[in-house]
């Protein structure tokens, strides 16, 4: 994958994530800067997504830790958790605002 397809690929994760939050009338702010995703929720905590150009990655950082995930196959994965994106996203949601976002 070369910079522009992972610039596409995660544009389309964000927007995806943003779209998800708004669907469900969540009481957060989103904040797109540059190449990061930042969620305040009502609760006071946060989750950022960024992108990681250099390595083709999105890191994740919320109050249960930092995650990277790689592009495997047609999802993003963290190596380190054993989850994707999807499974990452929620299980943060749910500790950090007490709800599941997909």
């Amino acid at each position: 994958m070369d910079d522009s397809q992972f610039q596409e690929l995660v544009d389309d994760e964000f927007v995806r994530i943003e779209d998800r939050i708004d669907e469900l009338a969540l009481d957060a702010d989103i904040d797109t800067a540059g190449d990061v995703l930042s969620i305040t929720l009502e609760t006071g905590g946060s989750i950022i997504l960024s992108r990681q150009i250099a390595n083709h990655e999105i890191w994740v950082a919320a109050k249960s830790g930092g995650f990277h995930l790689a592009r495997d196959g047609d999802r993003w994965w963290c190596a380190t958790t054993n989850e994707d994106l999807d499974t990452l996203i929620n299980r943060v949601f749910t500790e950090q605002a007490g709800t599941s976002l997909f």
